[in-house]
C-alpha cells in the first residue's frame, strides 16, 4: 500500500501544484489515504496539556477547510492544524499561486488565505468528536476593516471545537498582516483576544499559540517573546514561510510569495533557537520550517521545540514520510539516552 501511495505522489507531481493538492484532498475524503502504524511509546508527549501520541504535526495550509484532519491523523500525524480560516470566505490571490521548486526541494506560495470561511469549517469540526488533537489556525480577511476583531470572531466561533488555536500574523501573502507582529499592534491583538476568551464558556482547555515569521531580528524576537509571555499564551510557532531568497536553482525561484521547504530549515531553526532563549521557560515552542527527516525534527526539538510541524516535504516524499520521520526520531532519542521527547527539548 505504501508503494501505491508513492506512485500516486509521483503521478501528482506531473500536475499543476494546486490541482495536485486539490486532487489529494479529494482522494483523502474518499478514504484513499495511508494508515500509519502504532507509535513508539517513547514518542508520546504533552504539549500545553494536549496529549500527543507523537510530536510530529501537520502544518496548516494542507487542510485549509478542515476536510481531511481525520485521514491525516490516521496517516500517523500526532496532531493536525487546519486552516488558515478567516471569518468570511475568500478566493485568495489569482492563480497560479503555488509553485514547486523541485531542484531545491522547496515550495513558493502566494495563496492569500483562500478558504471557505468559518461556518463550513466550524460545521466539520463540530462533527469530529474528541479523537485526536486538531488545531485551528486563525487569520483575518484581506478587506477587513478591523483585522484584530477577525481573530476574536474566529476564536469565539470555534471555541470548544478545536483542541488549540494558532494566531497567524505572519503570512507574507496578505498585505500588511505582518505589521501585527510589532509591539503595539501585537499587544492590542493579544489583549483583545485574551479578554474575549475570558468571557467564553469555562471548562474548555484550548491553548493559544502565536505563529511568527522567520524574517525577524533579535529586537523583534525579544519584543514578541515578552508580549506573548505577558498575555499568557501557551507558546510560539516558529516559523511561517520566508520572503527572503537564498540561492536557489529552480525555474520558479523569482516568484513572489512565501518560500518553504528545505531552504527554510536552517534559518527557521535559528529563529526557533533565539525564541527559546528569549522565552526562558515562560512559554512553549513548536518548530516548523523545512522538516523532511527525523534528523530535521530532532534538530528542532533540541533547539527548543516541544513539537514540530511539516507540510512542504509531503509534496516530494509522499504521505509515508511521517512514518519514516517518527521511526528515525525514536531511534535518535534512544541513541542519545533520552527517555522521552520532553527530555530532549532544548538539550543541545
Amino acid at each position: 500500500m505504501n508503494d501505491l501511495h508513492g506512485l500516486a505522489t509521483r503521478a501528482l507531481r506531473g500536475l499543476d501544484s494546486e490541482d495536485a493538492h486539490n486532487l489529494a484532498i479529494r482522494a483523502l475524503k474518499l478514504g484513499l489515504g495511508p494508515i500509519g502504524g502504532r507509535d513508539d511509546p517513547l514518542l508520546a508527549t504533552d504539549l500545553a496539556g494536549l496529549a500527543l501520541p507523537n510530536p510530529v504535526g501537520l502544518a496548516p495550509g494542507f487542510d485549509k477547510n478542515a476536510e481531511v484532519f481525520g485521514p491525516m491523523l490516521r496517516a500517523g500525524f500526532g496532531f493536525v492544524e487546519c486552516g488558515t480560516v478567516t471569518p468570511l470566505a475568500q478566493a485568495g490571490n489569482p492563480r497560479p499561486r503555488l509553485f514547486r521548486l523541485a531542484q531545491d526541494r522547496a515550495v513558493i506560495n502566494r495563496m492569500g488565505f483562500n478558504n471557505q470561511g468559518l461556518e463550513p469549517f466550524a460545521a466539520r469540526l463540530a462533527r469530529r468528536g474528541r479523537h485526536g488533537v486538531v488545531g485551528a489556525n486563525l487569520g483575518a480577511n484581506k478587506d477587513s476593516e478591523d483585522r484584530i476583531a477577525d481573530y476574536s470572531v474566529g476564536l469565539r466561533r470555534l471555541w470548544g471545537m478545536a483542541s488549540y488555536f494558532t494566531i497567524n500574523v505572519s503570512s507574507p501573502n496578505t498585505p500588511g498582516l505582518r505589521a501585527l507582529q510589532t509591539r503595539d499592534a501585537l499587544d492590542d491583538l493579544l489583549g483583545r483576544l485574551i479578554a474575549g476568551a475570558e468571557s467564553l464558556p469555562p471548562g474548555v482547555a484550548a491553548p493559544i499559540f502565536l505563529k511568527v515569521a522567520p524574517d525577524l531580528d533579535d529586537a523583534e524576537i525579544e519584543t514578541i517573546a515578552d508580549t506573548v509571555a505577558a498575555h499568557g499564551l501557551a507558546g510560539v510557532i516558529a516559523t511561517n514561510t520566508t520572503v527572503a531568497r537564498p540561492p536557489l536553482g529552480s525555474a520558479h525561484r523569482e516568484e513572489v510569495g512565501g518560500l518553504s521547504g528545505a531552504p527554510l530549515l536552517a534559518p527557521s531553526t535559528a529563529i526557533l533557537r533565539r525564541f527559546a532563549e528569549a522565552a526562558d521557560g515562560r512559554f512553549l515552542l513548536i518548530g516548523a520550517g523545512g522538516i523532511a527527516s527525523g534528523a530535521d525534527a530532532y534538530a528542532k526539538i533540541r533547539a527548543g521545540a516541544s513539537a514540530v510541524q511539516l507540510y512542504s516535504a509531503l509534496a516530494y516524499e509522499g504521505p509515508g514520510l511521517v512514518t519514516r520521520i517518527k521511526r528515525d526520531l525514536a531511534q535518535r532519542l534512544r541513541a542519545d539516552g533520552f527517555r522521552s521527547v520532553g527530555e530532549a527539548v532544548g538539550a543541545r
